[in-house]
């Protein structure tokens, strides 16, 4: 994910979708960005989830509704998955969330908003590309929260 600028009006409201979901993306990357592996599985006297868990959780939450919702392949969910047991190293949470994101835009823009999402009946991909907005936001935010409790780094 490259730096983001702050998404403009767009009349293809598919790529309007898609430049807020990247837009968050952009900055919950760049909140679990810099840390070393011991920082990045930080929490405040264990409370909030730590930035690997942020980035391992949504990139989670992209393949379920994404792959499972709208491709209709098997998918998961664990509860692991917001404090990794195993010793994933940030950077290699970063680039599977970041390949994780390159999947997803390329299934959004090979399908129309219309199209039906199994995961939740009488839904759409339009619904999908609305929750990951809403899922990606509350966690930048969440992200934001532990690196200024971290470290002090503040700012977009």
């Amino acid at each position: 994910m490259t730096e983001r600028q702050f998404p403009r009006g767009n009349a293809d409201e598919q790529e309007l979708l898609l430049s807020w979901l990247g837009y968050l993306r952009t900055a919950v990357t760049r909140k679990a960005s810099g840390v070393d592996d011991d920082r990045a599985r930080w929490t405040p006297e264990g409370r909030l989830i730590c930035l690997l868990g942020i980035v391992t959780h949504l990139t989670a939450v992209e393949w379920r509704w994404i792959d499972g919702g709208i491709c209709g392949r098997p998918v998961s969910r664990s509860e692991d998955e917001f404090s990794p047991a195993n010793p994933t190293p940030i950077a290699e949470a970063l680039q599977r969330y970041r390949d994780r994101a390159t999947r997803t835009d390329a299934v959004v823009r090979d399908r129309p908003l219309s199209a039906p999402c199994a995961l939740e009946p009488g839904t759409d991909l339009r619904w999908v590309l609305l929750h990951l907005i809403n899922e990606t936001a509350r966690h930048a935010g969440h992200a934001d929260a532990v690196r200024e409790l971290l470290d002090g780094l503040t700012g977009e």
